[in-house]
Protein backbone atom coordinates (compact mmCIF):
# COMPACT_ATOMS: atom_id res chain seq x y z
CA UNK A 1 0.00 0.00 0.00
CA UNK A 2 1.82 3.49 -0.93
CA UNK A 3 1.45 6.51 0.92
CA UNK A 4 0.77 10.12 0.07
CA UNK A 5 3.81 12.01 -0.32
CA UNK A 6 3.51 14.79 2.00
CA UNK A 7 5.40 18.31 1.84
CA UNK A 8 7.76 18.74 4.54
CA UNK A 9 6.30 21.45 7.13
CA UNK A 10 8.62 24.58 6.47
CA UNK A 11 11.27 24.57 9.10
CA UNK A 12 13.20 27.55 10.54
CA UNK A 13 16.92 27.68 9.05
CA UNK A 14 19.65 29.01 11.59
CA UNK A 15 16.42 30.53 14.15
CA UNK A 16 15.13 32.20 11.33
CA UNK A 17 11.95 31.27 9.21
CA UNK A 18 12.30 32.19 6.18
CA UNK A 19 8.46 33.03 5.42
CA UNK A 20 8.14 34.90 7.78
CA UNK A 21 6.67 38.51 7.04
CA UNK A 22 10.21 40.52 7.56
CA UNK A 23 12.17 37.61 5.32
CA UNK A 24 9.71 38.70 2.87
CA UNK A 25 10.51 41.97 3.18
CA UNK A 26 13.72 41.70 2.95
CA UNK A 27 14.18 39.24 -0.03
CA UNK A 28 11.80 42.18 -1.80
CA UNK A 29 14.20 44.72 -1.17
CA UNK A 30 16.81 42.27 -2.45
CA UNK A 31 15.29 41.98 -5.77
CA UNK A 32 14.51 45.97 -5.67
CA UNK A 33 18.00 46.49 -5.05
CA UNK A 34 19.15 44.01 -7.74
CA UNK A 35 16.50 45.77 -10.37
CA UNK A 36 17.68 49.58 -9.99
CA UNK A 37 21.70 47.97 -10.35
CA UNK A 38 20.26 46.39 -13.67
CA UNK A 39 18.81 49.47 -14.31
CA UNK A 40 21.41 51.62 -13.48
CA UNK A 41 23.74 49.66 -15.53
CA UNK A 42 21.75 49.30 -18.65
CA UNK A 43 21.43 53.57 -18.20
CA UNK A 44 25.09 54.04 -18.53
CA UNK A 45 26.00 51.79 -21.47
CA UNK A 46 22.56 53.61 -23.21
CA UNK A 47 24.54 56.98 -22.10
CA UNK A 48 27.94 55.81 -22.88
CA UNK A 49 26.10 54.28 -26.68
CA UNK A 50 24.53 57.82 -27.34
CA UNK A 51 27.64 59.42 -26.63
CA UNK A 52 29.89 57.35 -28.82
CA UNK A 53 27.01 57.71 -31.14
CA UNK A 54 27.21 60.93 -31.53
CA UNK A 55 30.81 61.53 -31.40
CA UNK A 56 31.28 58.95 -34.92
CA UNK A 57 27.90 60.65 -35.95
CA UNK A 58 29.89 64.56 -35.65
CA UNK A 59 32.83 63.09 -37.16
CA UNK A 60 31.21 61.19 -39.87
CA UNK A 61 29.09 64.75 -40.80
CA UNK A 62 32.43 66.88 -40.98
CA UNK A 63 34.33 64.59 -42.76
CA UNK A 64 32.01 63.30 -45.36
CA UNK A 65 32.55 66.75 -47.65
CA UNK A 66 36.43 65.83 -47.84
CA UNK A 67 35.96 62.35 -50.10
CA UNK A 68 34.25 64.70 -52.75
CA UNK A 69 35.78 67.57 -54.60
CA UNK A 70 34.41 69.83 -57.09
CA UNK A 71 35.35 70.32 -60.90
CA UNK A 72 34.67 72.73 -63.46
CA UNK A 73 34.32 71.21 -67.30
CA UNK A 74 36.13 73.66 -69.00
CA UNK A 75 36.84 74.29 -72.61
CA UNK A 76 40.70 74.55 -72.78
CA UNK A 77 43.38 75.46 -75.58
CA UNK A 78 46.42 73.57 -75.63
CA UNK A 79 48.29 76.11 -77.51
CA UNK A 80 51.54 74.61 -79.37
CA UNK A 81 53.08 78.70 -78.52
CA UNK A 82 52.72 77.65 -74.78
CA UNK A 83 53.70 74.51 -74.51
CA UNK A 84 55.69 73.56 -77.03
CA UNK A 85 57.49 76.57 -79.24
CA UNK A 86 59.97 74.44 -80.18
CA UNK A 87 57.75 71.34 -81.87
CA UNK A 88 60.61 69.33 -80.70
CA UNK A 89 57.86 67.48 -78.03
CA UNK A 90 61.10 67.37 -75.28
CA UNK A 91 59.29 65.76 -72.41
CA UNK A 92 61.35 68.18 -70.21
CA UNK A 93 60.11 71.23 -72.16
CA UNK A 94 56.47 69.72 -71.69
CA UNK A 95 56.71 69.34 -68.04
CA UNK A 96 58.30 72.93 -67.89
CA UNK A 97 55.39 74.71 -69.86
CA UNK A 98 52.79 76.86 -67.98
CA UNK A 99 49.81 74.89 -67.55
CA UNK A 100 48.41 76.66 -64.83
CA UNK A 101 48.35 80.15 -67.99
CA UNK A 102 46.13 77.64 -69.91
CA UNK A 103 43.35 77.17 -66.95
CA UNK A 104 43.42 80.55 -66.56
CA UNK A 105 42.77 81.67 -69.80
CA UNK A 106 39.84 78.82 -70.19
CA UNK A 107 38.46 80.29 -67.52
CA UNK A 108 38.37 84.18 -68.58
CA UNK A 109 37.00 82.94 -71.60
CA UNK A 110 33.37 82.24 -69.82
CA UNK A 111 33.57 85.46 -68.66
CA UNK A 112 35.07 87.72 -71.32
CA UNK A 113 33.28 91.18 -69.47
CA UNK A 114 35.47 90.39 -66.11
CA UNK A 115 38.64 93.08 -67.27
CA UNK A 116 39.57 94.62 -64.34
CA UNK A 117 42.70 93.40 -62.63
CA UNK A 118 41.52 92.68 -59.31
CA UNK A 119 38.10 90.76 -60.48
CA UNK A 120 40.74 89.07 -62.48
CA UNK A 121 42.55 87.34 -59.99
CA UNK A 122 39.13 86.80 -58.30
CA UNK A 123 38.32 84.81 -60.99
CA UNK A 124 41.15 82.58 -61.58
CA UNK A 125 41.61 82.24 -57.34
CA UNK A 126 38.47 79.94 -58.35
CA UNK A 127 40.70 76.90 -59.76
CA UNK A 128 43.28 75.25 -57.62
CA UNK A 129 46.92 76.28 -57.78
CA UNK A 130 47.33 72.61 -58.97
CA UNK A 131 45.02 72.51 -61.65
CA UNK A 132 47.78 72.91 -63.99
CA UNK A 133 49.25 69.24 -62.96
CA UNK A 134 46.20 67.55 -63.74
CA UNK A 135 46.95 69.16 -67.67
CA UNK A 136 50.54 68.33 -67.49
CA UNK A 137 50.08 64.70 -66.71
CA UNK A 138 47.00 64.50 -69.61
CA UNK A 139 49.48 66.21 -72.00
CA UNK A 140 52.40 64.24 -70.78
CA UNK A 141 50.45 61.16 -71.36
CA UNK A 142 48.90 61.85 -74.94
CA UNK A 143 51.78 64.94 -76.42
CA UNK A 144 49.60 64.58 -79.52
CA UNK A 145 46.73 66.84 -77.87
CA UNK A 146 48.85 69.85 -78.43
CA UNK A 147 47.04 72.51 -80.37
CA UNK A 148 44.24 70.77 -80.16
CA UNK A 149 41.25 72.09 -77.98
CA UNK A 150 39.73 69.70 -75.04
CA UNK A 151 37.13 69.63 -72.60
CA UNK A 152 38.69 68.48 -69.25
CA UNK A 153 36.95 68.72 -65.49
CA UNK A 154 39.36 71.15 -63.86
CA UNK A 155 39.68 71.06 -59.59
CA UNK A 156 37.79 73.91 -58.07
CA UNK A 157 39.98 76.06 -54.83
CA UNK A 158 38.86 74.97 -51.36
CA UNK A 159 37.09 77.85 -50.75
CA UNK A 160 34.81 77.47 -53.91
CA UNK A 161 34.63 73.98 -53.51
CA UNK A 162 33.01 74.56 -49.74
CA UNK A 163 30.54 76.89 -51.07
CA UNK A 164 29.38 74.68 -53.49
CA UNK A 165 29.11 71.92 -50.23
CA UNK A 166 26.49 74.51 -49.24
CA UNK A 167 29.76 75.46 -45.93
CA UNK A 168 29.45 79.55 -47.21
CA UNK A 169 26.28 81.56 -47.02
CA UNK A 170 22.77 80.40 -47.74
CA UNK A 171 21.76 82.02 -51.41
CA UNK A 172 17.33 82.42 -51.11
CA UNK A 173 15.75 83.19 -54.38
CA UNK A 174 12.58 85.41 -55.31
CA UNK A 175 11.06 85.70 -58.38
CA UNK A 176 10.33 89.52 -59.24
CA UNK A 177 7.35 91.10 -60.49
CA UNK A 178 6.74 93.13 -63.53
CA UNK A 179 9.34 94.52 -66.57
CA UNK A 180 12.57 95.33 -65.50
CA UNK A 181 14.55 97.74 -67.73
CA UNK A 182 18.65 97.62 -67.80
CA UNK A 183 20.43 100.40 -68.46
CA UNK A 184 24.37 99.23 -68.84
CA UNK A 185 27.01 101.79 -68.65
CA UNK A 186 30.10 99.64 -69.30
CA UNK A 187 30.60 97.81 -66.19
CA UNK A 188 27.32 99.89 -64.39
CA UNK A 189 24.10 98.72 -64.63
CA UNK A 190 20.80 100.64 -63.73
CA UNK A 191 17.72 98.92 -62.83
CA UNK A 192 14.44 100.27 -63.54
CA UNK A 193 10.49 98.70 -62.61
CA UNK A 194 7.71 99.59 -61.16
CA UNK A 195 7.26 98.83 -57.54
CA UNK A 196 10.03 96.43 -58.49
CA UNK A 197 12.32 95.74 -55.81
CA UNK A 198 9.82 96.48 -52.80
CA UNK A 199 9.93 93.63 -51.59
CA UNK A 200 13.54 93.09 -51.34
CA UNK A 201 14.07 96.73 -49.94
CA UNK A 202 11.38 95.69 -47.22
CA UNK A 203 13.54 92.43 -46.30
CA UNK A 204 16.48 94.79 -45.75
CA UNK A 205 14.53 96.96 -43.32
CA UNK A 206 13.57 93.63 -41.77
CA UNK A 207 17.26 93.10 -41.44
CA UNK A 208 18.22 96.67 -39.85
CA UNK A 209 15.05 96.30 -37.48
CA UNK A 210 16.88 93.01 -36.24
CA UNK A 211 20.61 94.55 -36.40
CA UNK A 212 19.11 97.50 -34.22
CA UNK A 213 17.55 95.02 -31.45
CA UNK A 214 20.95 93.23 -30.84
CA UNK A 215 22.28 96.31 -30.20
CA UNK A 216 20.12 96.66 -28.26
CA UNK A 217 20.59 93.88 -26.32
CA UNK A 218 24.80 95.05 -26.25
CA UNK A 219 23.37 98.05 -24.32
CA UNK A 220 22.13 96.25 -22.02
CA UNK A 221 24.87 94.42 -20.91
CA UNK A 222 26.85 97.33 -20.22
CA UNK A 223 27.63 97.89 -16.42
CA UNK A 224 26.52 100.90 -15.27
CA UNK A 225 28.70 103.83 -14.42
CA UNK A 226 30.12 103.81 -11.07
CA UNK A 227 29.87 106.58 -8.48
CA UNK A 228 33.71 107.36 -7.75
CA UNK A 229 35.29 105.50 -10.36
CA UNK A 230 37.03 106.38 -14.37
CA UNK A 231 33.89 105.47 -16.54
CA UNK A 232 35.02 107.16 -19.62
CA UNK A 233 35.08 104.41 -21.78
CA UNK A 234 31.96 102.54 -20.67
CA UNK A 235 30.35 106.01 -21.54
CA UNK A 236 31.83 106.15 -25.14
CA UNK A 237 31.02 102.74 -25.82
CA UNK A 238 27.48 103.28 -24.72
CA UNK A 239 27.08 106.57 -26.70
CA UNK A 240 28.35 104.64 -29.88
CA UNK A 241 26.46 101.55 -29.70
CA UNK A 242 23.14 104.38 -28.86
CA UNK A 243 24.04 106.42 -31.80
CA UNK A 244 24.41 102.89 -33.80
CA UNK A 245 21.31 101.63 -32.67
CA UNK A 246 19.32 104.87 -33.24
CA UNK A 247 20.47 105.01 -36.85
CA UNK A 248 19.56 101.88 -37.71
CA UNK A 249 15.83 102.28 -36.21
CA UNK A 250 15.54 105.61 -38.26
CA UNK A 251 17.00 103.41 -41.54
CA UNK A 252 14.71 100.72 -41.14
CA UNK A 253 11.49 102.73 -39.88
CA UNK A 254 11.79 105.17 -42.93
CA UNK A 255 10.08 102.65 -45.85
CA UNK A 256 10.69 104.22 -48.75
CA UNK A 257 13.97 105.72 -48.66
CA UNK A 258 17.21 104.00 -50.25
CA UNK A 259 19.22 101.97 -49.06
CA UNK A 260 23.16 101.87 -49.89
CA UNK A 261 23.87 97.84 -49.28
CA UNK A 262 26.58 97.89 -46.67
CA UNK A 263 28.68 94.15 -46.87
CA UNK A 264 29.84 94.45 -43.64
CA UNK A 265 26.01 95.27 -42.49
CA UNK A 266 23.60 93.96 -44.76
CA UNK A 267 23.29 90.73 -47.48
CA UNK A 268 23.84 90.82 -50.62
CA UNK A 269 21.38 91.14 -53.29
CA UNK A 270 22.41 89.71 -56.78
CA UNK A 271 19.77 90.20 -59.84
CA UNK A 272 19.62 87.53 -61.99
CA UNK A 273 17.87 88.51 -65.27
CA UNK A 274 18.76 88.12 -69.49
CA UNK A 275 21.31 86.00 -68.64
CA UNK A 276 23.36 87.97 -66.90
CA UNK A 277 24.07 88.56 -63.14
CA UNK A 278 24.28 92.75 -61.49
CA UNK A 279 25.19 93.38 -57.55
CA UNK A 280 23.52 95.82 -56.22
CA UNK A 281 25.17 98.53 -54.15
CA UNK A 282 21.78 100.71 -53.77
CA UNK A 283 18.39 99.90 -53.85
CA UNK A 284 15.21 101.89 -53.93
CA UNK A 285 11.41 100.77 -54.18
CA UNK A 286 11.38 101.25 -58.20
CA UNK A 287 14.91 101.13 -59.22
CA UNK A 288 18.52 99.72 -58.25
CA UNK A 289 22.09 100.07 -59.02
CA UNK A 290 24.95 97.83 -59.19
CA UNK A 291 28.02 96.29 -61.13
CA UNK A 292 27.62 93.81 -63.80
CA UNK A 293 29.03 90.51 -62.31
CA UNK A 294 28.09 88.47 -65.21
CA UNK A 295 27.47 89.78 -68.73
CA UNK A 296 23.78 89.40 -69.97
CA UNK A 297 23.02 88.04 -73.37
CA UNK A 298 23.77 90.89 -76.82
CA UNK A 299 21.14 93.45 -77.01
CA UNK A 300 18.81 92.74 -74.05
CA UNK A 301 17.09 95.95 -72.50
CA UNK A 302 14.35 94.92 -70.91
CA UNK A 303 12.92 91.36 -69.28
CA UNK A 304 10.20 90.04 -67.91
CA UNK A 305 11.11 86.64 -66.67
CA UNK A 306 13.86 87.71 -63.37
CA UNK A 307 14.62 87.02 -60.01
CA UNK A 308 16.50 88.35 -56.78
CA UNK A 309 19.06 86.31 -54.93
CA UNK A 310 20.29 87.11 -51.23
CA UNK A 311 23.41 85.94 -50.19
CA UNK A 312 22.29 86.08 -46.58
CA UNK A 313 25.25 86.12 -45.02
CA UNK A 314 27.16 89.53 -45.58
CA UNK A 315 30.57 89.85 -47.85
CA UNK A 316 32.76 90.70 -44.80
CA UNK A 317 31.84 87.89 -42.90
CA UNK A 318 32.85 85.36 -45.22
CA UNK A 319 35.43 83.78 -47.39
CA UNK A 320 33.90 83.97 -50.94
CA UNK A 321 33.16 87.30 -52.33
CA UNK A 322 29.74 88.12 -54.16
CA UNK A 323 31.69 87.82 -57.45
CA UNK A 324 32.82 84.42 -56.99
CA UNK A 325 29.46 83.19 -55.90
CA UNK A 326 27.43 84.50 -58.67
CA UNK A 327 30.52 83.39 -61.30
CA UNK A 328 29.76 79.73 -59.61
CA UNK A 329 26.29 80.10 -60.10
CA UNK A 330 27.08 80.71 -63.14
CA UNK A 331 29.02 78.09 -64.18
CA UNK A 332 26.08 75.58 -61.73
CA UNK A 333 23.12 77.49 -64.23
CA UNK A 334 25.49 76.30 -67.40
CA UNK A 335 26.33 72.60 -66.63
CA UNK A 336 29.66 73.20 -66.11
CA UNK A 337 29.95 71.62 -62.81
CA UNK A 338 30.46 68.35 -61.34
CA UNK A 339 31.14 66.85 -57.93
CA UNK A 340 33.29 63.64 -57.90
CA UNK A 341 34.79 61.09 -55.89
CA UNK A 342 38.62 62.84 -54.98
CA UNK A 343 40.54 60.09 -55.53
CA UNK A 344 43.61 62.25 -54.22
CA UNK A 345 42.82 62.76 -51.32
CA UNK A 346 44.33 58.83 -50.93
CA UNK A 347 46.44 59.63 -53.39
CA UNK A 348 48.21 62.72 -52.74
CA UNK A 349 50.67 63.47 -50.23
CA UNK A 350 50.35 66.69 -47.68
CA UNK A 351 50.51 70.11 -48.94
CA UNK A 352 49.74 73.81 -48.17
CA UNK A 353 46.49 74.14 -50.64
CA UNK A 354 43.62 72.40 -48.82
CA UNK A 355 42.32 70.50 -52.01
CA UNK A 356 45.11 68.94 -52.67
CA UNK A 357 46.27 67.63 -49.24
CA UNK A 358 46.11 64.03 -49.16
CA UNK A 359 47.51 60.71 -46.81
CA UNK A 360 49.39 58.75 -48.46
CA UNK A 361 52.07 59.75 -47.29
CA UNK A 362 50.44 59.44 -43.64
CA UNK A 363 49.82 56.20 -44.50
CA UNK A 364 52.95 55.29 -46.21
CA UNK A 365 54.60 56.37 -43.12
CA UNK A 366 52.41 54.52 -40.89
CA UNK A 367 52.53 51.39 -42.70
CA UNK A 368 56.20 51.30 -42.53
CA UNK A 369 55.99 52.45 -38.64
CA UNK A 370 54.41 49.58 -38.06
CA UNK A 371 56.07 47.22 -39.76
CA UNK A 372 59.01 48.37 -37.97
CA UNK A 373 57.31 47.89 -34.60
CA UNK A 374 56.30 44.41 -35.59
CA UNK A 375 59.35 43.07 -36.64
CA UNK A 376 61.27 44.26 -32.91
CA UNK A 377 58.39 43.41 -30.90
CA UNK A 378 56.83 40.58 -31.72
CA UNK A 379 59.81 37.96 -31.73
CA UNK A 380 61.18 40.07 -28.57
CA UNK A 381 57.78 39.99 -26.46
CA UNK A 382 56.71 35.98 -27.86
CA UNK A 383 60.64 34.63 -26.77
CA UNK A 384 60.12 36.85 -23.08
CA UNK A 385 56.97 35.35 -22.88
CA UNK A 386 58.03 32.12 -23.60
CA UNK A 387 61.33 32.49 -21.25
CA UNK A 388 59.26 33.93 -17.99
CA UNK A 389 56.79 31.42 -18.59
CA UNK A 390 58.38 28.21 -18.98
CA UNK A 391 62.24 28.61 -18.86
CA UNK A 392 62.60 31.18 -15.98
CA UNK A 393 62.84 30.02 -12.49
CA UNK A 394 60.63 31.14 -9.90
CA UNK A 395 63.22 33.56 -7.85
CA UNK A 396 63.12 37.05 -6.77
CA UNK A 397 64.96 38.09 -10.25
CA UNK A 398 61.93 36.83 -12.28
CA UNK A 399 59.16 38.53 -9.76
CA UNK A 400 60.73 41.68 -10.08
CA UNK A 401 61.23 41.44 -13.98
CA UNK A 402 57.05 40.42 -13.86
CA UNK A 403 56.51 43.52 -12.00
CA UNK A 404 58.03 46.19 -14.21
CA UNK A 405 56.88 44.49 -17.38
CA UNK A 406 53.22 45.00 -15.82
CA UNK A 407 54.21 48.75 -14.48
CA UNK A 408 55.50 49.38 -18.24
CA UNK A 409 52.42 48.67 -19.65
CA UNK A 410 50.86 51.59 -18.07
CA UNK A 411 53.47 53.98 -18.12
CA UNK A 412 52.57 57.33 -20.30
CA UNK A 413 53.29 57.10 -23.79
CA UNK A 414 54.77 60.19 -23.75
CA UNK A 415 57.52 58.58 -21.77
CA UNK A 416 58.78 56.54 -24.42
CA UNK A 417 58.91 59.13 -26.62
CA UNK A 418 61.56 61.09 -24.59
CA UNK A 419 63.61 57.76 -24.21
CA UNK A 420 63.56 57.35 -27.86
CA UNK A 421 64.41 60.78 -28.49
CA UNK A 422 67.22 60.50 -25.46
CA UNK A 423 68.77 57.02 -27.13
CA UNK A 424 67.74 56.84 -30.61
CA UNK A 425 68.36 60.17 -31.63
CA UNK A 426 70.59 61.67 -29.64
CA UNK A 427 73.07 58.78 -28.98
CA UNK A 428 72.76 56.46 -31.39
CA UNK A 429 72.61 59.32 -34.07
CA UNK A 430 69.17 57.52 -36.09
CA UNK A 431 67.68 60.22 -38.60
CA UNK A 432 65.16 61.95 -37.27
CA UNK A 433 61.54 61.81 -38.23
CA UNK A 434 62.00 58.43 -39.89
CA UNK A 435 59.73 55.60 -39.85
CA UNK A 436 62.69 53.20 -38.39
CA UNK A 437 62.88 55.48 -35.03
CA UNK A 438 59.39 55.47 -34.54
CA UNK A 439 58.89 51.77 -35.09
CA UNK A 440 61.23 51.43 -32.60
CA UNK A 441 60.05 53.89 -30.13
CA UNK A 442 56.32 52.17 -30.89
CA UNK A 443 57.71 48.55 -30.47
CA UNK A 444 58.78 49.77 -26.60
CA UNK A 445 55.42 50.98 -26.08
CA UNK A 446 53.75 47.83 -27.07
CA UNK A 447 56.29 45.26 -25.81
CA UNK A 448 54.88 44.89 -22.34
CA UNK A 449 51.26 44.50 -24.27
CA UNK A 450 52.65 41.88 -26.45
CA UNK A 451 54.68 40.14 -23.43
CA UNK A 452 51.31 39.83 -20.91
CA UNK A 453 49.13 38.65 -24.09
CA UNK A 454 51.12 35.94 -25.03
CA UNK A 455 52.11 34.83 -21.23
CA UNK A 456 48.22 34.38 -21.07
CA UNK A 457 48.19 32.50 -24.04
CA UNK A 458 50.57 29.74 -22.80
CA UNK A 459 48.43 29.64 -20.07
CA UNK A 460 45.05 28.67 -21.41
CA UNK A 461 47.07 25.62 -22.75
CA UNK A 462 46.30 22.76 -20.70
CA UNK A 463 49.14 21.30 -19.09
CA UNK A 464 48.21 17.81 -20.00
CA UNK A 465 49.43 18.50 -23.52
CA UNK A 466 52.86 19.50 -22.53
CA UNK A 467 53.04 16.76 -20.12
CA UNK A 468 51.77 13.88 -23.00
CA UNK A 469 54.34 15.12 -25.54
CA UNK A 470 57.07 14.91 -22.32
CA UNK A 471 55.85 11.59 -21.73
CA UNK A 472 56.57 10.06 -25.71
CA UNK A 473 60.16 11.02 -24.73
CA UNK A 474 60.19 14.87 -26.47
CA UNK A 475 62.61 17.41 -24.47
CA UNK A 476 61.18 20.16 -22.75
CA UNK A 477 61.60 22.44 -25.42
CA UNK A 478 60.12 20.50 -27.75
CA UNK A 479 57.26 19.99 -26.35
CA UNK A 480 56.53 24.00 -26.02
CA UNK A 481 58.20 25.00 -29.25
CA UNK A 482 56.27 21.82 -31.46
CA UNK A 483 52.90 21.75 -29.12
CA UNK A 484 52.22 24.66 -26.40
CA UNK A 485 53.30 27.58 -29.07
CA UNK A 486 51.31 26.40 -32.22
CA UNK A 487 48.18 26.17 -30.02
CA UNK A 488 48.77 29.54 -27.77
CA UNK A 489 49.48 31.10 -31.56
CA UNK A 490 45.84 32.55 -31.89
CA UNK A 491 45.87 34.19 -28.38
CA UNK A 492 49.69 35.94 -29.20
CA UNK A 493 48.12 36.99 -32.40
CA UNK A 494 45.18 38.43 -30.98
CA UNK A 495 47.33 40.39 -28.61
CA UNK A 496 49.56 41.55 -31.02
CA UNK A 497 46.84 42.94 -33.37
CA UNK A 498 45.43 45.07 -30.61
CA UNK A 499 49.01 46.09 -29.33
CA UNK A 500 49.79 47.58 -33.22
CA UNK A 501 46.06 48.97 -33.15
CA UNK A 502 47.52 50.43 -29.84
CA UNK A 503 50.46 51.63 -31.74
CA UNK A 504 49.15 53.11 -34.53
CA UNK A 505 46.64 55.58 -32.95
CA UNK A 506 49.51 57.12 -30.73
CA UNK A 507 51.16 60.83 -31.70
CA UNK A 508 52.80 61.72 -28.32
CA UNK A 509 55.99 59.39 -28.33
CA UNK A 510 56.08 60.24 -32.25
CA UNK A 511 55.82 64.38 -32.12
CA UNK A 512 59.19 63.88 -29.33
CA UNK A 513 61.05 62.11 -32.25
CA UNK A 514 60.52 64.82 -34.89
CA UNK A 515 57.69 63.27 -37.14
CA UNK A 516 55.64 66.53 -36.55
CA UNK A 517 57.51 67.82 -39.66
CA UNK A 518 55.61 68.85 -42.74
CA UNK A 519 56.27 66.01 -45.31
CA UNK A 520 55.36 66.41 -49.04
CA UNK A 521 56.87 63.43 -50.54
CA UNK A 522 56.11 59.70 -49.70
CA UNK A 523 58.80 57.90 -47.90
CA UNK A 524 60.24 55.40 -50.11
CA UNK A 525 62.17 53.92 -47.04
CA UNK A 526 62.16 53.47 -43.02
CA UNK A 527 65.42 55.86 -42.93
CA UNK A 528 63.08 58.44 -45.49
CA UNK A 529 61.77 61.78 -43.40
CA UNK A 530 58.08 60.72 -43.19
CA UNK A 531 54.91 61.44 -40.46
CA UNK A 532 51.93 59.06 -39.66
CA UNK A 533 48.71 59.71 -39.81
CA UNK A 534 47.57 60.89 -35.71
CA UNK A 535 50.44 63.28 -36.21
CA UNK A 536 48.51 64.35 -39.56
CA UNK A 537 45.33 64.52 -38.33
CA UNK A 538 47.31 66.65 -35.25
CA UNK A 539 48.78 69.17 -37.62
CA UNK A 540 46.05 69.85 -39.89
CA UNK A 541 43.61 70.21 -36.64
CA UNK A 542 45.73 73.16 -36.28
CA UNK A 543 45.44 74.96 -39.32
CA UNK A 544 43.16 78.00 -39.92
CA UNK A 545 41.40 76.82 -43.02
CA UNK A 546 37.81 75.20 -42.75
CA UNK A 547 38.98 72.90 -45.32
CA UNK A 548 41.40 71.38 -43.54
CA UNK A 549 38.83 70.94 -40.56
CA UNK A 550 37.00 68.58 -43.22
CA UNK A 551 40.07 66.80 -43.75
CA UNK A 552 41.29 66.15 -40.64
CA UNK A 553 37.46 64.67 -39.76
CA UNK A 554 38.16 62.55 -42.52
CA UNK A 555 41.21 61.03 -41.52
CA UNK A 556 40.11 60.46 -38.70
CA UNK A 557 37.47 58.15 -40.79
CA UNK A 558 40.28 56.57 -41.80
CA UNK A 559 42.12 56.16 -39.04
CA UNK A 560 38.81 54.52 -36.82
CA UNK A 561 38.21 52.59 -40.18
CA UNK A 562 41.84 50.89 -39.63
CA UNK A 563 41.66 50.45 -35.92
CA UNK A 564 38.20 48.39 -36.46
CA UNK A 565 39.76 46.70 -39.01
CA UNK A 566 42.51 45.40 -37.11
CA UNK A 567 40.00 44.79 -33.93
CA UNK A 568 37.75 42.94 -35.98
CA UNK A 569 40.86 40.61 -37.20
CA UNK A 570 41.88 40.08 -33.41
CA UNK A 571 38.36 39.14 -32.97
CA UNK A 572 37.88 36.70 -36.26
CA UNK A 573 41.45 35.01 -35.06
CA UNK A 574 40.16 34.28 -31.73
CA UNK A 575 37.37 32.78 -32.48
CA UNK A 576 38.65 31.29 -35.27
CA UNK A 577 41.31 29.22 -33.69
CA UNK A 578 40.07 28.91 -30.40
CA UNK A 579 39.44 25.43 -29.14
CA UNK A 580 37.72 24.00 -26.01
CA UNK A 581 39.49 21.78 -23.99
Amino acid sequence: MTEAIKAPAPTAFRGVDPYSAESMARMKRRYRAEARFKFFGLAAVLVAGVFVLALLGDIIRKGMPAFFEHRALLEITLSAETIDPKGTRDPAELRAADYQRLVYDALRNQFPNVKERRLRRKLEGLVSAGAGDDLRVRVLADPSLIGKTIRMPVLLSDDADLHLKGKGTRIERADGGGALALNLDGGAVELRGASAFAAPLGALKGVLRSRADALSRDLSRIPPSRPGMDNTALDAQRMELTQRRDGLRKRADDAGSTEALDPTLLPSLVVEAGGGMFLLSEIGKDSARGTVLVAPSDGVTEVKAWRVATYVTPEADRRVTDAEIAWLEALRAKGQLQNAFATRFFTNGDSREPELAGIRGALTGSALTLLVTLLFCLPIGVGAAVYLEEFAPKNRLTDILEVNINNLAAVPSIVFGLLGLAMFLNFFGLPRSAPLVGGLVLALLVLPTIIIASRAALKAVPPSIKEAALGVGASHQQAIFHHVLPLAMPGIMTGTIIGMAHALGETAPLLMIGMVAFIVDVPAGVTDAATVLPVQIYLWSDLPEMAFQTRTAAAIMVLLGFLFVMNGAAILLRRRFERRW
